[in-house]
């Protein structure tokens, strides 16, 4: 039986060499149409193959894949001070704002964990600016309403510029130009109005402007926390900005005399001296300036009272000026503006009182 030959090779004929399919043998072979050649067998196996149709096609993954996960961010490195005593940096003088090691650590920062104060006063160079300004604003008070609104503008600019650089918000030019915008209306509202109905028309711009603001406030598409910052610091810096139209609403020699006293206590402050002595210099000025602008005006000995209330609010306005280590634009800006701005309220006050 190991000697049998498969069917064809047995028997020989077409089917040698090839197994037997019964199925083959039952069909006649095809004939060919008219005119049409018969197909004729590779001889190679190979060039075959080459003509063979292959089937391609994408298989299904069975197997689970495991997830991939991130691993978490490695923890900053704790601020550590530098070794020994830091080195006082002098007056008006900024460091880098940040520190190797921690970028987050701000100047304030800094200070703070090194022992020292955050508290920069502004310096002689802002005071001297403060000075001109008032001096200013003392002088063209005695010449009338309409010439003290210039030098008043460019106080009310400058404070609302500097009251969003002291919160950290710059540029905020829309709130700038709003808080700007109220204090020029004010100014236009009590010229119109006239002296006698000031405070309607301060308090009545300063209402109308916190509305405004907070109706624009709402509209905006920030988060809550980035809406109420920049709330608080449009409302502050238009309310400062339309209160230092107190010196146009005050009595021509008041101003004369408060605006002199601040710049006389700004430079005093400015002194190369310790702090308690500094403010009582300071104070001082302010009561000797008004003594002697008061000689020339109808407050006489009263300008000594109006000078000490005028300078007591400078150095409010010059030591906010000071707070959390700021920059120098900052000095330059609202160092400058809210001794000025901050006096304005004293010298209505007890300008209409003594006169």
């Amino acid at each position: 039986m190991s000697n049998q030959q498969p069917y064809g090779q047995q028997y020989g004929g077409p089917y040698e060499g090839q197994g037997y399919d019964p199925y083959q043998q039952q069909q006649p072979p095809a004939q060919p149409w008219p005119g049409q050649q018969q197909a004729q067998p590779y001889e190679d196996p190979q060039e075959q193959q080459q003509y063979t149709q292959q089937w391609q096609g994408q298989t299904w993954e069975t197997q689970m894949q495991a997830p991939v996960t991130t691993p978490p961010p490695a923890p900053e490195p704790p601020y550590l001070p530098p070794q020994g005593s830091p080195a006082e940096s002098p007056d008006a003088g900024y460091g880098p704002a940040t520190i190797a090691g921690n970028s987050r650590v701000t100047d304030a920062q800094r200070a703070r964990l090194e022992g020292r104060s955050p508290i920069i006063e502004p310096g002689i160079q802002p005071a001297a600016l403060t000075a001109v300004l008032g001096l200013l604003l003392s002088g063209t008070a005695a010449i009338g309403s309409y010439t003290l609104v210039v030098p008043l503008v460019i106080l009310q600019a400058v404070t609302a510029a500097g009251w969003f650089r002291l919160n950290g918000m710059w540029p905020a030019r829309q709130g700038i130009a709003l808080a700007f915008a109220g204090a020029v209306t004010a100014d236009i509202a009590l010229l119109a109005a006239g002296r006698e109905n000031a405070p309607a028309a301060i308090l009545g711009t300063l209402g109308v402007w916190v509305l405004l603001t907070l109706v624009l406030q709402l509209r905006s598409h920030a988060d809550a926390d980035t809406r109420m910052s920049g709330l608080m610091a449009t409302v502050a810096s238009a309310a400062l900005a339309i209160i230092a139209t107190g010196y146009l609403a005050a009595d021509p020699d008041a101003v004369t005399v408060g605006a002199a006293a601040v710049a006389a206590a700004v430079l005093a402050r400015a002194l190369p001296l310790p702090t308690p002595a500094s403010v009582v210099v300071a104070l001082l000025a302010a009561a000797g300036a008004g003594i002697a602008t008061g000689g020339m005006t109808d407050l006489g000995t009263g300008g000594a009272l109006l000078g000490a209330a005028a300078g007591v609010c400078a150095l409010i306005g010059h030591r906010v000026a000071s707070y959390d280590y700021p920059s120098r634009f900052v000095h330059f800006t609202a160092g400058v503006a809210l001794p000025l701005a901050a006096a304005a309220p004293a010298v209505y006050l007890v300008g209409r009182a003594l006169i």
